[in-house]
């Protein structure tokens, strides 16, 4: 099967071929998930195991570098994730290139302040400020 008859007939007509992001955007999504799935499983324990803690003792588990770099990995997978998958359904279903455009800059933009304020919020207690 030739490159040619992989491409629609306005494709052919207008010389035009795939933008090959999809592929970047697909695999990125895939390497996340798999990032995530570990991270979110030692998240639900940890949780489970800080039910009924203290203010103090739940701090100090924070605090722990180990803990406080996993909840870090933790936050900037899921918020890139998540604005990832919501790029995608954006893509796919709203019509509009402005009104599309925006809508992607809205959930990116929102994903950053989102991960940063949580980003802040760990630091914060792990460096006892």
């Amino acid at each position: 099967m030739t490159q040619s008859a992989l491409r629609t007939p306005l494709g052919r007509v207008r010389g035009l071929g795939s933008a090959r992001g999809g592929t970047h955007h697909w695999w990125m999504q895939r390497v996340t998930s798999i990032a995530l799935l570990p991270l979110t499983i030692w998240f639900v324990f940890s949780a489970v195991g800080l039910a009924g803690a203290g203010y103090a003792e739940t701090r100090a588990f924070i605090g722990a570098p180990l803990n406080a770099v996993l909840l870090l990995a933790l936050i900037g997978l899921t918020f890139h994730h998540m604005a990832a998958g919501l790029q995608v359904v954006v893509e796919d279903y709203m019509r509009g290139e402005f009104a599309r455009m925006a809508t992607i800059l809205a959930i990116k933009g929102m994903a950053v302040l989102m991960a940063l304020a949580s980003a802040l919020a760990v630091l914060r207690i792990a460096l006892g400020s």
